[in-house]
C-alpha cells in the first residue's frame, strides 16, 4: 500500500512525488518508505530522533518549522504537526465506517461505547467499538491498548474494519486523545459526554483545562448538522450548550430534569438489576435494564441517544436497552463467595467513580459494603485522600492496596490514602488484599474490587506483571469463571 506525499498534502511540488508506504511517530519502528512524524513532547521529542529515522530509510519528515534539516528527503513543516498527522492517516487508509460516534468524559466512555455497538448489532447494524477494550466487532476482534489509539492505528483499524463490512461504529474520545488531535481525521455524525470529575491533573493541570480538552470534541470535531447528546444531570454538561448552540448542532439532552430530551423519570432496583420509566418526545417507555447501578442507567440512555441521533428508531432503540450486557471489569458480577457474599470487579480509579460505584453497590442493600481499592503512581497526587475519604464514607470496611503504582513507592502510595482514611485496613500485594476481603465477608455483603477492572496487569517500575482483578476473584471464590450480573 502506498500514498504519494503530494496526495497526503494536497499539494504538488516536485520533491513531493515520493511514494509514501506507512506513517509512524516511533522512529523505532520505521521501515523504508515511512513518513516519519517527529512531534514535539515533554518527556521524549520526536525531533531528536530524525536523522535515526531517515537512517531507517523514512522517505519524508513531518515536524515543526525552523529546524534548518538536509537530510535529502522531503521535509513537512507544519505548526501543529499532531493534527496533520491524524489528516494523514486519513487520507493515507481513505476509509471508515460511514456511521461514527465518539464518547468522552471522565467515567462510563467504555460502557457508553459498547452499549451503542450493542443497540446498533440488535437494530440489525455491522457495528464495531473502539477504546479501552480495544476493538470489538463481529468480525474484527482486537485487545485493548490506549483508550484513544495513535492516529495512524486509528486509521488502520477503521479502515480494517470498513473492508469487512463495518458500517457503525462508536469511539472513546479521551481528554488525551482529544488534546493530541487523535481523532482530527475522523469523520463524526454525534458525540457524547457523559460527566466530568477529577482525573488527570498530571496532565491538564487543573479542571478547566481538562474540560476544554474534552470540549475539543463538541468545538471543533462535529458540526452543523451533527448531534451532541449531553447527560444535562452533570454540572458541566450545561456548560457545553454555548458551544452547541454557536456551532448549530442538535442538542439532545439525557437526565432526569423536565427539560431532557431523554428524561428518566422513575428508576428502581430490582433483583437482575433495574427498572426504567422513559419519556421521549412525548411517548413513555418502561425499560427492564439487566444492569446494576445509576450510573448504567445514564450510560445506557447516553447510548440510546446516539443511536437515535444517528436514525435509530426510537420504540427499537428503548427495546434493545433489555438485553444490553455489561461491559467486562464495569461492576461485573462474578459470582458469591462461599458464606454468601456476592463480589463485584470495577474500574472505577477516580474519586466520583469510586464514588458512583459504591452507592450502586450500596443500593443493594448489603449488609456490609467492602471495598478494595489503590490509586496509580506517576498520576494524579491530589486524588489519593480523596479516594480514601470516600471509601471510609461510603463502604464499611475498606481495604488499601496496590494499583499500578509505577516508579512510585507503593508503600508511599498507600500512606497518603491512608492518612484520609481512618479505620481503613492497609495491605500490600493486590492478591492479598482481594483474599482477605474475601475472608472477612459475610452472608448478605458486598465487595467491590475497584481500580483495574478489565486490565490484565500490575505496572511495577517499567514491568508489567501479569495480574487481573476478574481472575485473581474467580479463582479465590472458585468460580474458575467470569459471570455476568443477573
Amino acid at each position: 500500500m502506498s500514498v504519494s506525499l503530494a496526495e497526503l498534502i494536497g499539494g504538488n511540488r516536485a520533491n513531493w512525488a515520493v511514494d509514501i508506504t506507512g506513517l509512524t511517530a516511533d522512529s523505532r519502528n520505521v521501515r523504508a518508505g515511512d513518513l516519519f512524524v517527529a512531534l514535539p513532547g515533554s518527556n521524549i521529542d520526536g525531533r531528536d530522533f530524525i536523522a535515526d529515522a531517515v537512517k531507517a530509510g523514512a522517505a519524508a519528515i513531518l515536524t515543526t518549522p525552523g529546524l534548518a534539516l538536509d537530510l535529502g528527503v522531503p521535509v513537512v513543516e507544519d505548526r501543529n504537526p499532531r493534527k496533520r498527522y491524524a489528516e494523514f492517516s486519513a487520507r493515507f487508509y481513505d476509509g471508515q465506517p460511514s456511521t461514527a460516534v465518539a464518547i468522552t468524559g471522565t467515567n462510563g466512555k467504555t460502557s457508553v461505547a459498547d452499549f451503542t455497538r450493542q443497540i446498533w448489532q440488535a437494530l440489525g447494524k455491522n457495528a464495531a467499538s473502539i477504546g479501552t477494550l480495544g476493538v470489538r466487532s463481529r468480525d474484527v476482534n482486537h485487545e485493548g491498548g490506549l483508550t484513544t489509539p495513535d492516529p495512524m492505528q486509528l486509521h488502520k483499524v477503521l479502515r480494517e474494519l470498513s473492508d469487512a463490512g463495518v458500517d457503525h461504529a462508536a469511539l472513546e474520545a479521551s481528554s488525551h486523545g482529544l488534546d493530541q488531535r487523535r481523532l482530527d481525521g475522523v469523520q463524526l455524525q454525534a458525540a457524547a459526554f457523559t460527566n466530568l470529575s477529577r482525573d488527570h491533573m498530571d496532565y491538564h493541570k487543573n479542571e478547566q483545562g481538562y474540560f476544554y480538552a474534552k470540549a475539543r470534541l463538541f468545538g471543533e470535531l462535529i458540526g452543523p448538522g451533527d448531534t451532541a447528546v449531553i447527560n444535562t444531570d452533570n454540572r458541566r454538561g450545561s456548560d457545553l450548550d454555548d458551544i452547541v448552540w454557536a456551532r448549530g448542532i442538535t442538542r439532545l439532552s439525557v437526565g432526569c430534569g423536565e427539560e431532557a430530551s431523554i428524561r428518566l423519570i422513575r428508576q428502581e432496583v430490582i433483583a437482575a438489576g433495574q427498572t426504567l420509566c422513559v419519556r421521549y418526545e412525548g411517548a413513555r417507555y418502561d425499560i427492564e435494564l439487566p444492569l446494576i447501578g445509576g450510573f448504567q442507567a445514564e450510560n445506557a440512555l447516553l447510548a440510546a441517544g446516539l443511536v437515535i441521533a444517528t436514525n435509530g428508531t426510537p420504540s427499537e432503540v428503548f427495546c434493545a436497552l433489555a438485553s444490553l450486557k455489561g461491559v467486562p471489569g464495569r461492576m461485573e458480577f462474578m459470582g458469591e463467595t462461599s458464606t454468601g457474599g456476592g463480589v463485584y470487579v470495577d474500574y472505577a480509579h477516580t474519586p466520583d467513580g469510586l464514588a458512583t460505584v459504591l452507592k450502586a453497590a450500596r443500593s443493594h442493600n448489603p449488609k456490609q459494603l467492602h471495598v478494595v481499592f489503590g490509586c496509580g503512581g506517576d498520576r494524579d497526587v491530589g486524588k489519593r485522600p480523596q479516594m480514601g475519604a470516600i471509601a471510609t464514607r461510603l463502604a464499611d470496611c475498606v481495604y488499601v492496596t496496590d494499583d499500578n503504582p509505577r516508579s512510585e513507592s507503593a508503600g508511599e502510595i498507600r500512606s497518603e490514602i491512608m492518612k484520609a482514611a481512618p479505620g481503613a485496613v492497609e495491605l500490600s500485594g493486590r492478591k492479598n488484599a482481594i483474599e482477605t476481603a474475601i475472608s472477612f465477608m459475610k452472608c448478605g455483603d458486598i465487595l467491590v474490587v475497584a481500580g483495574k477492572g478489565h486490565e490484565e496487569g500490575q505496572i511495577v517500575g517499567d514491568e508489567i506483571i501479569p495480574f487481573s482483578d476478574i481472575r485473581t476473584v474467580a479463582e479465590l471464590i472458585g468460580s474458575g469463571t467470569t459471570k455476568e450480573f443477573g
